[in-house]
């Protein structure tokens, strides 16, 4: 995977990336903001992470992570001292897929990589037959984000889609509560659980198929492929 490493810290850019080259990453170092960008052109130029230290010398690095959002989807982690909630908050309403605080572990900032970089969809038109999975008369495109009911389009939210396409990947997997609003919400807050079960309500209701996402009592969710 080719990774984007910003990071205005040459020794620390160095030792990071020879890590990151012992595990299979082909490391491009930027050391500032406008560098990144630039090897961003054009569209994402095939980076399968950006890891995007904040403390840049010549742009804020919220200020860069939105600007990356907006020319690519490529997953941005975010890499900064800065612990708190809001600064957390903050990087992910920008766009950010993932926050790491230094200082880190690295064995975490590689799995969290791991995580970001299995959560995208490939965009080639040509795999989109490889693409789409199939429970019964429900069909989900994952590149287009759309999903049908016996042909008939359903509308809905981009979390709903997401729930739905992290739990159809594995059928018949139970997923728990937490696994489920770490990797759809990508937060850890208590307080998400009541929307998890809001958003699986709607999905029930939207697919017309009460049984596709069946509640695992104590645990979380999985969904029921239907027979064939």
């Amino acid at each position: 995977m080719r990774l984007l490493l910003v990071e205005d810290d040459n020794h620390v850019a160095a030792a990071l990336s020879a890590v990151l080259a012992r595990h299979g990453f082909d490391v491009t170092h930027a050391r500032s903001g406008e560098e990144a960008l630039q090897a961003l052109v054009p569209e994402g130029a095939g980076f399968g992470v950006v890891l995007l230290d904040l403390g840049l010398p010549d742009q804020d690095g919220y200020e860069v992570c939105g600007k990356i959002r907006k020319r690519t989807s490529t997953p941005v982690i975010m890499v900064t001292a800065r612990s708190d909630v809001r600064s957390r908050i903050h990087g992910l309403n920008l766009g950010a897929d993932d926050y790491v605080v230094k200082p880190y572990d690295t064995g975490e900032l590689l799995a969290r990589i791991h995580a970001v970089s299995r959560r995208i969809v490939p965009e080639d038109p040509a795999a989109g037959a490889e693409s789409a999975l199939h429970l019964g008369p429900v069909r989900i495109e994952l590149p287009t984000r759309q999903v049908t009911v016996d042909g008939s389009v359903v509308q809905l939210t981009r979390k709903e889609f997401d729930l739905l396409a992290l739990l159809a990947q594995r059928p018949g997997v139970v997923f728990r509560r937490e696994q489920i609003i770490s990797e759809v919400w990508r937060t850890s807050w208590e307080g998400t659980g009541r929307t998890l079960e809001v958003h699986v309500a709607s999905l029930r209701a939207k697919l017309r198929q009460p049984a596709l996402i069946e509640t695992v009592r104590g645990v979380g969710y999985r969904l029921v492929a239907p027979a064939a």
